[in-house]
């Protein structure tokens, strides 16, 4: 007996999209349990895109119920594209190891997924709630803080030329999702200055790639518009003593440390 077309439509129809979720790591054994926790009941599988971490989080994570990916590391671009590339599924969710997913962003997640056409929108940006050493930081930029992590596969590229900070270029539509990621970003502010310093160094880089010199100038106006964006324009305010500390730290190393960096170079 032939197979019966009107049967058939109705698989395809409800033919469930497979949802990979996958964690970028490198030496991440504080962290990366707790985040395959908060994914692997809910999506079909989680991969952790390992960078050679040396300090156990393979095995935690194997051991969490991951799947998991050794890949030399180049920079977040690269490695986002490479997984994006190495994993098979119809969309991929990627999270960082310090993010946790809520009951109320697998839900929400499940069914943007369940009810995708091929003329939905193939890329969605998710919200974050960033908790600074301890506190849950609510202006200056913090939030929503929104990132292009929900991916269809086929229609997302990364951009090589963003090593930090990726750009995402989709082949289609763009949506948003309403429920926050929850971030616990800067564990202790050693560890923020640290992250700090390698972005200014990688802010001067940019910088001298553009032909950009630093100039007297440069040393009091960048600085204080940094200050003046977070602290005022974004809000910063709100958060009390917390918000003008992160204001000031952030227009010492976006405003005044690239040039500073530039001007040792010279």
């Amino acid at each position: 007996m032939s197979p019966d077309p009107i049967v058939d439509v109705a698989r395809t129809a409800q033919k469930v999209m497979t949802l990979t979720a996958i964690i970028l790591t490198k030496n991440e054994a504080g962290n990366v349990a707790e985040c395959i926790a908060s994914l692997r009941d809910w999506v079909d599988s989680v991969v952790v895109w390992d960078a050679e971490s040396d300090d156990g989080t393979i095995d935690i994570a194997r051991s969490a119920g991951a799947q998991v990916v050794v890949h030399p590391f180049e920079n977040f671009a690269a490695q986002r594209q490479a997984a994006l590339d190495g994993v098979e599924a119809e969309w991929i969710f990627f999270v960082d190891a310090d993010e946790r997913a809520t009951e109320a962003v697998a839900k929400e997640i499940r069914a943007v997924v369940g009810r995708a056409t091929d003329q939905g929108p193939v890329g969605y940006w998710i919200p974050r709630r960033n908790f600074i050493v301890g506190r849950e930081t609510r202006a200056g930029g913090f939030f929503p803080d929104y990132q292009l992590r929900l991916l269809r596969k086929g229609f997302a590229t990364y951009d090589r030329q963003r090593e930090v900070h990726e750009i995402v270029e989709l082949a289609g539509e763009e949506g948003y999702l309403q429920e926050p990621l929850i971030h616990f970003n800067y564990q202790n502010w050693a560890q923020f200055y640290a992250k700090q310093r390698f972005y200014s160094a990688y802010e001067a880089r940019i910088l001298a790639a553009r032909g950009i010199r630093p100039r007297p100038h440069n040393f009091v106006l960048q600085p204080l518009r940094e200050f003046y964006r977070r602290f005022v324009a974004l809000g910063g305010w709100r958060d009390g003593l917390h918000g003008l500390r992160l204001a000031l730290l952030l227009a010492w190393y976006y405003g005044f440390k690239p040039y500073w960096i530039l001007m040792l170079d010279d």
